[in-house]
């Protein structure tokens, strides 16, 4: 084989690779902001068990969405999110509860041969930016419990915070503040 003819055969090979990639946008991570891990408040169990979040359709793909101001979801470019969202917004919240209370929080599957104290589901039926100037996020919190505390109940939530402007970075930030307000009024249902 010469050297042009191996060098076309490179060539085909890497086509498919390349067609394959994404394009140049960027990926953003559902993350609480830096520094809001630190207060810890008491709660009335020791081990909690956070179940699988559940996201609208809206909320648990990749593409990072804005409602404008006519009532539709509309891409951010090409920005999406780094990770499963549904799967993202568990972990960082069972971060924050673990962080944030006295209480040791996992998310499921529990991972200790001794049960959870409790379990957490949270349900989420709006999580979203707005282009007026919000992120929202809307749902409800079941806790149940193992050992006979906390008192068992269903609560709604429905959390606002500013969002800045309608860019990627902005709705990430606005996401993750959103998400630490959450996981203090989930607290609140443990005590």
């Amino acid at each position: 084989m010469t050297f042009g003819h191996l060098r076309s055969f490179a060539l085909i090979l890497a086509l498919p690779l390349a067609a394959c990639a994404s394009g140049d946008g960027a990926r953003y991570l559902v993350a609480a902001p830096a520094g809001t891990t630190n207060a810890e408040t008491r709660v009335s169990v020791r081990t909690v068990e956070l179940r699988d979040v559940s996201l609208p359709s809206h909320a648990s793909g990749t593409e990072i969405l804005v409602r404008d101001e006519g009532g539709a979801l509309r891409p951010l470019g090409d920005a999406e999110w780094a990770d499963d969202p549904e799967r993202a917004v568990t972990g960082t919240l069972a971060q924050l509860l673990d962080a944030r209370s006295t209480a040791t929080v996992s998310a499921e599957p529990w991972p200790l041969v001794d049960g959870p104290s409790a379990r957490l589901d949270v349900r989420i039926d709006r999580m979203l930016a707005d282009a007026s100037g919000v992120f929202e996020i809307t749902g409800q919190a079941a806790v149940s419990a193992v050992e006979g505390r906390p008192r068992e109940r269903v609560d709604r939530f429905a959390i606002v915070v500013p969002l800045t402007e309608a860019t990627a970075a902005a709705v990430t930030d606005a996401q993750g503040r959103a998400l630490v307000a959450l996981a203090d009024e989930l607290i609140g249902l443990l005590r």
